[in-house]
């Protein structure tokens, strides 16, 4: 069984700071790191922007129910976790254009470069209610497979990473992608989309890209 360390605890607690300064949630949200195939580290439950250098995450089951303290939508994290090996953080967060886009039923197409990650574009869970329980949070589980993120009617979003830092990345690309869906739609009704092709070849991970968009997130953090 794997211990958590304090460099598991550090890093929980910088993307969840991370996440908050980049305005992608405010008093809601959580992030998670996963440990091995049968644990993961959840942030404290608070907002994530508060969260401080003292503030403890906890270890939650992989399967079984959520240890006393823990979010009621920490079970989607579960849920990921059971269906995806590849998957090895989890970021739920609430951006503000994301929840705009997705009121109108929409999720960003792949129209630019950071949007081009989410080929062909990620799903839209229509539903704008919590997702407090095993069936949602399974259903929602179901809908992510194959995808880097999943958006959710009202209710904000869910990324996906092969580490916490692309799991936080991946929700400012989301952002980003959002604003500009939003900004053509209020100018125009057509937008050229992306082919595949073309997605494939700019969706690169070469050249630090996730690094230096990480340093900028977490730039300025107390505990760096």
């Amino acid at each position: 069984m794997t211990i958590v360390t304090s460099e598991h605890e550090k890093l929980v607690r910088i993307a969840a700071r991370a996440i908050g300064r980049a305005n992608l949630a405010h008093a809601y949200g959580h992030c998670s790191l996963r440990l091995n195939k049968d644990l993961f580290l959840v942030c404290s439950a608070q907002p994530m922007g508060l969260i401080g250098p003292e503030d403890s995450g906890t270890l939650v089951p992989v399967n079984g129910p959520l240890p006393a303290g823990v979010l009621g939508e920490v079970r989607i994290h579960q849920q990921i976790y059971q269906r995806r090996d590849d998957v090895h953080s989890v970021c739920r967060t609430m951006p503000k254009s994301i929840m705009t886009l997705s009121a109108l039923g929409k999720t960003p197409r792949p129209l630019h470069g950071f949007s081009s990650y989410f080929w062909p574009q990620a799903p839209l869970w229509d539903d704008p209610q919590l997702i407090r329980d095993d069936v949602r949070a399974m259903a929602i589980a179901d809908m992510v497979t194959n995808h880097k993120a999943i958006v959710m009617r009202g209710n904000g979003l869910i990324t996906l990473g092969k580490t916490i830092q692309h799991a936080v990345v991946w929700a400012w690309y989301m952002e980003n992608s959002a604003e500009i869906e939003l900004s053509i739609l209020a100018r125009a009704d057509q937008a050229t989309v992306l082919s595949q092709a073309e997605c494939e070849q700019r969706a690169t991970e070469n050249g630090g890209i996730i690094e230096r968009m990480w340093d900028y997130l977490t730039a300025g953090d107390p505990e760096l």
